[in-house]
């Protein structure tokens, strides 16, 4: 009889290449959530770790004043539309163009600038953190994704797993498919983690596909090297 991995280990198997191959920081969900000493949120349905947002937007922005630093925060947490597509979209761009900000200069005309979330030339003056059991409740829709990369505290990837398709005749077959399914539901509940959403990625195991927020599941595909090695 084919044994059977349970999910668990194919998820620390992910958290161990994220930490130990990739160098992303740890947390666990639970142990960061509301009303925890190590919180990083005042709620659950809080999905920016903000204290890590603002501590990159200080950093990466020194030489704009404090005021329009604030205002970037703002801006970044501020949901602009009910449509999710359209809100990721605008979100998109406030990451790779910069958040437009205007202040007063020191002669009393107004400047016109932008503030960074990230260092695109040196990542390692970001801050990649990776976190399992996330809790999130919207609309009474509680939910928690598997593991959830944040870099400067943003949710920028939620990745789905499943344990691999060794399942015989006689037990239920969870596959590569059901992790996008429950990406899918996911979308739907707690529409507001998906705002800040750059890439979902499913596995059972075995395999791993990547795909944008509005792919469908022909369009999840392995992420290549650049030599095209799986």
């Amino acid at each position: 009889m084919t044994s059977i991995i349970p999910e668990s280990e194919v998820e620390e198997a992910a958290l161990d290449i994220l930490i130990s191959d990739l160098g992303y920081g740890y947390r666990y969900g639970p142990d960061i959530a509301p009303d925890m000493p190590d919180a990083e949120r005042e709620g659950y349905g809080d999905v920016v770790l903000i204290g890590r947002l603002r501590e990159a937007i200080d950093a990466l922005n020194p030489n704009i004043p404090e005021s329009a630093r604030d205002e970037a925060l703002k801006k970044v947490l501020r949901e602009e539309s009910q449509d999710l597509v359209h809100s990721n979209r605008a979100f998109h761009r406030m990451l790779v163009n910069g958040v437009d900000i205007e202040y007063q200069g020191v002669d009393g005309e107004t400047v016109y600038d932008k503030i960074w979330l990230f260092d695109f030339d040196e990542p390692e003056n970001n801050d990649f953190l990776a976190v399992n059991q996330f809790t999130v409740i919207e609309d009474r829709n509680e939910r928690r994704p598997d593991v959830i990369l944040f870099v400067n505290g943003l949710p920028l990837v939620v990745i789905e797993l499943k344990r691999p398709d060794n399942a015989n005749e006689f037990e239920d077959n969870e596959t590569i498919d059901n992790a996008f399914n429950q990406l899918q539901t996911y979308k739907k509940e707690i529409p507001s983690l998906f705002r800040y959403n750059a890439f979902l990625v499913i596995s059972d195991g075995q395999d791993a596909r990547a795909g944008s927020l509005t792919a469908s599941s022909e369009w999840f595909v392995p992420w290549k090297t650049i030599e095209g090695e799986k």
